[in-house]
């Protein structure tokens, strides 16, 4: 790694910690471009220099308020064996830290990240390596892919070898039971419902385990 390249990670590091310290004390929704040049010690016109977009400052500084969703994801779908309940599982994690973190996981998952979006991960774990050594290698797909569509279907492909799950049904499971997290969050996140996060994560789970359950039958 040349002088330039290690200069280029340091102030990568400088403008993501500032951030997280920033979104830990204010609040994501009170972070602004100004605000992270301040705390960390340089113009606004810097953190362009390094990153392409504010909204990839946000990805990056939030990715690392996954950590708890993560290993709790990560421990819980290494209890189970069959595979329809460790997409359950993967989906109860989801929709549980989703509900409680919704700035966190709209920044991560949902926000307008403009071309390129797929590259924003690797560069993480290029700054943070010591993120991945914590995830098992056969859930890296679920863990880099900041996509809600390709994780499901990863997710997913254990029940399609058992043959409960056509890939065309596989598709369609993937995509209702997407659609009913992101209808609800989307919501939630906008002031449209009024329930609690627990409300809302238990509403999602009732339909996405009928869907999940619903697809599995008519096979």
């Amino acid at each position: 790694m040349n002088n330039k390249e290690i200069k280029r990670r340091r102030m990568w590091t400088y403008f993501i910690d500032a951030t997280e310290e920033l979104i830990k004390t204010e609040g994501l929704q009170q972070v602004t471009i100004r605000s992270v040049a301040e705390r960390a010690g340089y113009n606004s016109a810097t953190i362009y220099n390094y990153f392409n977009e504010f909204s990839h400052l946000l990805f990056f500084a939030s990715f690392k308020f996954l950590k708890p969703y993560q290993a709790k994801v990560v421990s819980e779908m290494n209890k189970v064996d069959d595979p329809v309940q460790k997409y359950i599982v993967a989906w109860e994690c989801f929709s549980e830290y989703s509900y409680n973190s919704p700035d966190i996981f709209n920044a991560v998952f949902l926000m307008d990240l403009g071309d390129h979006p797929e590259n924003l991960l690797v560069h993480y774990y290029e700054l943070y390596p010591a993120d991945l050594l914590e995830v098992p290698e056969a859930l890296h797909p679920l863990i880099l892919d900041r996509n809600i569509s390709t994780r499901g279907r990863f997710a997913l492909r254990g029940i399609v070898k058992t043959g409960l799950l056509t890939e065309e049904k596989a598709e369609e499971l993937n995509e209702l039971t997407n659609l009913v997290w992101q209808g609800m969050f989307s919501n939630l996140l906008n002031n449209r419902a009024f329930y609690s996060p627990e409300e809302a994560h238990e509403r999602t789970m009732k339909y996405v385990k009928k869907i999940i359950y619903f697809m599995i039958n008519i096979i």
